[in-house]
């Protein structure tokens, strides 16, 4: 009978530990732009891919688009699946590109969990100041190990924008 009373005790002690190991995340936010299912699931969601645009939150004027793998079934509906490390990334500029602020050479620009505990996928941006480019990565990591397999795109600035780099 003692266990059972344990139990709210120690799910708020993990929950603090996760939270206190959690690296600190970009709050960009993501709008699904669509989804395709690929494989029929009879309980719970389908597998799917799906497709999510995020905004640079720091490059008015810049737009990534990145598909990836969402595990369906009933650990995918319960959210205790592991997403497939595969991504795409494609960022455009959908508007007048406006850099307010100096960025930096390289920098996480967006991050989001897609395992209950210890993955994420992320989108770094890198700045190719000789060709006037922004360069943005997406891969995926574990705590422990991560994937090499990853993803590019570029974003050339128009010649009268200089990007501003910190120092």
């Amino acid at each position: 009978m003692h266990h059972f009373a344990l139990r709210p005790a120690l799910s708020a002690l993990l929950l603090a530990a996760l939270t206190t190991l959690a690296p600190a995340t970009h709050a960009a936010a993501s709008e699904e732009i669509g989804a395709v299912d690929t494989v029929f699931k009879l309980i719970g969601p389908d597998h799917k891919i799906v497709v999510d645009a995020y905004d640079d939150p720091k490059v008015a004027g810049v737009t990534c688009y990145v598909s990836r793998a969402k595990t369906g079934g009933i650990k995918g509906g319960l959210g205790l699946a592991e997403d497939r490390s595969e991504a795409s990334i494609v960022c455009q500029a959908t508007g007048p590109i406006q850099i307010p602020q100096p960025l930096r050479q390289q920098e996480e620009v967006f991050t989001e969990r897609t395992s209950l505990l210890f993955k994420r996928l992320r989108v770094v941006r890198m700045v190719d100041a000789k060709r006037n480019t922004l360069v943005y990565m997406t891969y995926s990591d574990r705590v422990i190990e991560g994937s090499p397999q990853n993803s590019v795109t570029a974003v050339a600035v128009p010649p009268g924008t200089p990007i501003p780099l910190k120092k």
